[in-house]
């Protein structure tokens, strides 16, 4: 039996293949459409010119290009030539591409046009032999060459443990590391969540995110595709643009940021948003006041759920009445649900012993959708298992007595700003290099647009000067704009513990009002 993510993807298309399966909103390429024999067709092109290049069987091919279709198209392609497929955050800087293709080690790295001169430098440097261009209007080398290759293509046979993807996160130590997901984790976790959110025929998805995480790329796109389900495709969020396609589709995935931003829109109204049928939000804490204020507005409950790089989707609200919890249907705010079918979750205290309802404690998974492991780091993923099988996700929870479970933090102090993973240890390593900087601490607020934002809290050397606004922008010439703090603040000492470890949790509750 073949495995592979695609062929899968595949085998769910509608029988009308000329039917629209993408239909693009906004920009200067707005209402263009694609059929699925489009999406079959492009990416057997693109599949067929991966093969032609010989390239070692589970090549990675690294991508940064801005959200388009044909990304998407990419992204299938690679996955039916049974190759690895690399996604990079478009915001980051030529030191994070160093690292990424230097420990990756892509055969192809694929970039947006105007970033080829300094990419390609990198990439060549390293030792990748292929650099291709590819951008968001229908332009560039990838293209051009695949436009030679035959539109017929047969999927490569893979296992389900065969990789798929990497996904790279990180820690508050060190540099960031590589998840490695395989064809069966994907395949698996869309299949459980197409039924668990009660997929149907008909429904229609607004893609309104970014394609290189696993919200976007995995959640989302798996989820249409998996369902023969036509997408509502915006290169990037615009409310009112969203606001406008509410009445053409049935499903919405958002990260908290964009739920308030359309609740700032007049638009949103029960009327407006009568035939859609589910929201979902994840990436980030939903903060109670936006889940009840959305439930006012729209007479819709959205549904939060969990899941990390790693592991994809963990746990969820229910759509319909679950039946391993009594039947339980209600989406309840400030929870993440209940662990997805075929996932095994535990709250543990600090010797792997489960601690009693209600109580918080470490939260460790198990099922078909958890990683492989970190690319290249043994040890490392070692580290992040339990002797019987159990994945440290690093959250911090509890499960109340009707099983609803609830995160509470992060073990290792991670910001999740806007959707997006901040971790404090690489900003404060860029931070202490300042010159007239003894030492800083980033820690994470509450923000009521970002759910929570980074802020810097710098020493300064005796008898040196710093200046909050040169930290930051010294910052946003050296890092990705989502890493950046939105304050910094310059004071005489720390607070430390009695084995001078900075305790950052009285700096959070010191600056917790800033944005309030």
């Amino acid at each position: 039996m073949n495995h592979n993510l695609y062929a899968a993807l595949r085998a769910a298309f509608p029988a009308d293949l000329d039917s629209t399966a993408v239909e693009t909103v906004g920009g200067a390429h707005a209402g263009l459409r694609y059929s699925w024999r489009d999406l079959d067709r492009a990416s057997a092109m693109m599949a067929n010119l991966l093969d032609s290049m010989k390239l070692p069987e589970g090549s990675r091919i690294a991508v940064q290009v801005e959200k388009s279709v044909e990304a998407l198209v990419l992204y299938l392609a690679t996955l039916r030539a049974g190759h690895v497929f690399l996604p990079l955050n478009t915001a980051y800087q030529a030191g994070e591409i160093e690292y990424f293709i230097g420990n990756a080690e892509p055969a192809v790295v694929v970039c947006s046009p105007a970033n080829f001169g300094w990419v390609s430098k990198i990439a060549f440097k390293a030792g990748t032999r292929h650099v291709f261009t590819l951008g968001d209007d229908r332009t560039g080398s990838l293209l051009e060459r695949a436009a030679h290759h035959s539109a017929e293509h047969t999927p490569a046979h893979n296992r389900a443990e065969d990789l798929g993807v990497i996904i790279y996160t990180s820690g508050t130590t060190g540099r960031s590391k590589g998840a490695m997901l395989s064809h069966g984790n994907m395949l698996s976790n869309a299949q459980v969540l197409r039924e668990y959110w009660g997929w149907k025929p008909g429904d229609v998805l607004i893609h309104a995110l970014p394609i290189f995480h696993v919200h976007g790329l995995f959640v989302a796109i798996h989820g249409a595709l998996i369902n023969g389900s036509p997408m509502l495709w915006l290169n990037k969020f615009e409310p009112r643009a969203v606001l406008e396609l509410f009445p053409r589709a049935t499903v919405f995935m958002g990260v908290p940021t964009l739920y308030v931003r359309l609740l700032a829109e007049p638009g949103l109204t029960k009327q407006q948003v009568a035939h859609m049928r589910l929201f979902i939000s994840g990436s980030a804490p939903l903060l109670i006041e936006t889940f009840e204020e959305w439930k006012t507005r729209t007479g819709h409950t959205i549904l939060e759920r969990y899941g990390m790089s790693e592991t994809v989707m963990i746990t969820s609200n229910p759509y319909a009445a679950d039946a391993r919890f009594g039947g339980a249907s209600e989406r309840r705010g400030g929870t993440v649900g209940f662990p997805l079918p075929g996932n095994e979750l535990r709250v543990v205290d600090e010797d792997t012993k489960a601690v009693p309802v209600g109580e918080i404690g470490a939260i460790q998974v198990r099922g078909p959708n958890v990683f492989k492991g970190y690319w290249r780091m043994p040890e490392k993923t070692a580290e992040e298992f339990t002797a019987d099988g159990f994945f440290k996700t690093g959250d911090v929870g509890r499960i109340d007595e009707r099983g609803y479970v609830s995160i509470v933090g992060r073990s290792k102090d991670l910001i999740i700003s806007g959707g997006y993973n901040v971790y404090p240890a690489e900003i404060e390593g860029y931070i202490n290099e300042m010159p007239g900087v003894a030492e800083s601490a980033v820690v994470g607020v509450p923000h009521p647009d970002f759910g929570e934002v980074g802020v810097a809290v710098v020493i300064a050397k005796p008898g040196a000067s710093v200046k909050p606004d040169e930290v930051v922008s010294s910052l946003k010439a050296r890092l990705a704009n989502f890493k950046i703090p939105k304050r910094c603040v310059v004071v005489a000492e720390l607070p430390r513990n009695t084995m001078g470890k900075v305790q950052k949790n009285l700096l959070r509750d010191q600056y917790k009002g800033l944005f309030a």
